[in-house]
């Protein structure tokens, strides 16, 4: 293999990895999906892609089309709650994060919310919100036309209008501090505290995939999730190290059983309350984030609290 065809292809992999994860919410199908795209370009001709982030982008969003119809399939037979796969932010495997639209798009509401578009409403809301395509280039790699394309974005953006923005950076640091005192009030079993931080309707869902001691329905009210979140740290505090780092743009709690992860809550905060608590704790939708704390422990970059 040519050293160039890696070489030019490496410049591209973050920015493909974060399409291929925005279009499908798993980081697993992603890495699959870049991976498919480099063997397709391995087998182009030399000199024959005149423009070869157009084309891996095209390749990239159209195996991502065909893929998306069977992991919706697999979805309505999944057990229990559905959510996207967790994926650190802060070493910036999401590439593009330049702009608040950049960063919306890698939040958990918006994947959730992204299930009700068709794939290629989905498609052409990530290009133009994420990357910046005009309408006409997500024609080009649509094969639609330009006002279709236009017609398939207005309504995506209706069907997404309920989607928080992410917390700038001051928010952020708000944020975080919420988190922290919440998940010290768990830790003690202290109710009253844990109220007084959850909106009145908070919703907290889980996705355990199955497992056991994962509520597989939704828990619903600030009294009920209160007793949950101090039911499940108190039952599984003891063996864990929980600490604070950003997970698909927004501050949240990652616990680790002797040094392997074990879950991720992200909570989402309106109004300075938590408003919901998204739980991931299925073995393979928290591997991937698995894989990025052991680099970042390996590299020093691990840090709790």
């Amino acid at each position: 293999m040519e050293p160039r065809v890696v070489d030019d292809f490496e410049r591209y992999r973050r920015r493909l990895f974060g399409l291929a994860y925005r279009l499908l919410g798993s980081a697993a199908d992603a890495e699959d999906i870049v991976q498919e795209t480099f063997l397709r370009w391995q087998h182009t001709e030399p000199g024959s892609v005149g423009t070869p982030d157009a084309w891996l982008v095209k390749v990239t969003t159209n195996l991502c089309l065909n893929l998306l119809s069977s992991a919706r399939h697999r979805r309505e037979r999944y057990i229990g709650p559905w959510l996207p796969e967790p994926v650190l932010t802060g070493d910036g495997p999401l590439d593009p994060l330049e702009t608040a639209e950049q960063r919306d798009t890698i939040s958990l509401a918006f994947l959730l919310l992204a299930e009700r578009l068709s794939a290629a409403e989905r498609a052409v809301f990530v290009l133009r919100e994420a990357f910046g395509y005009s309408h006409r280039e997500v024609a080009g790699v649509l094969e639609l036309s330009e006002s279709n394309c236009r017609q398939l974005y207005h309504r995506a953006r209706n069907r997404l209008s309920g989607i928080a923005q992410r917390p700038g950076p001051t928010d952020m640091r708000v944020h975080r501090a919420l988190v922290e005192r919440f998940l010290e009030a768990a830790r003690g079993g202290d109710l009253a505290a844990l109220e007084q931080m959850l909106a009145d309707d908070a919703v907290s869902v889980a996705d355990g995939g199955g497992a056991p001691g994962v509520a597989r329905r939704p828990v619903r009210g600030a009294a009920k999730v209160a007793r949950y979140m101090a039911a499940v740290t108190g039952r599984s505090g003891a063996g864990l190290t929980v600490s604070i780092r950003e997970v698909n743009g927004s501050p949240a709690a990652i616990a680790l059983a002797s040094s392997t992860l074990a879950g991720v809550f992200v909570p989402e905060i309106a109004d300075g309350r938590i408003a919901r608590i998204r739980i991931v704790a299925a073995p393979d939708k928290i591997r991937f984030a698995g894989r990025q704390l052991d680099r970042l422990s390996h590299s020093g970059g691990l840090s709790g609290s």
